[in-house]
């Protein structure tokens, strides 16, 4: 099968020899998406604001591949630090609708511009 890049304007743009996300078939594969904000290129200010800047970039990325947070089957989340997992738990659960999509979570060293988390995603189209 082909794969096809999926690009949009309305989510960061790739800071390295990588796209936002990837389709093969009927599948989605994103890159993982920091809470940073298109306009601006800035990380959102916290863990609640990078996290909901994270995960409406990952939905503007889905809606350019004619997907949605609805069709996501599987997340990846990093943190920079779990304890705030809670945190992250309560404003990520704002974003999908059960069935909820498989998860991981995994604290991380250190993520790319210093940010306190980010998300990946692989949803159906």
């Amino acid at each position: 099968m082909a794969k096809q890049m999926i690009s949009t304007t309305s989510a960061p743009g790739a800071i390295g020899p990588y796209s936002q996300a990837v389709q093969v078939g009927d599948y989605i594969f994103t890159s993982g998406q920091l809470g940073l904000i298109p306009e601006t290129g800035q990380l959102a200010e916290g863990i609640e604001a990078q996290t909901t800047q994270s995960l409406r970039n990952v939905s503007a990325i889905l809606e350019a591949a004619g997907s949605n947070l609805d069709r996501v089957v599987k997340t990846t989340v990093f943190l920079k630090d779990m304890n705030d997992f809670s945190k992250v738990n309560e404003i990520y659960g704002s974003f999908f609708t059960e069935p909820h999509p498989a998860r991981s979570a995994i604290e991380v060293a250190r993520l790319p511009k210093d940010g306190l988390v980010e998300i990946e995603v692989i949803a159906i189209k």
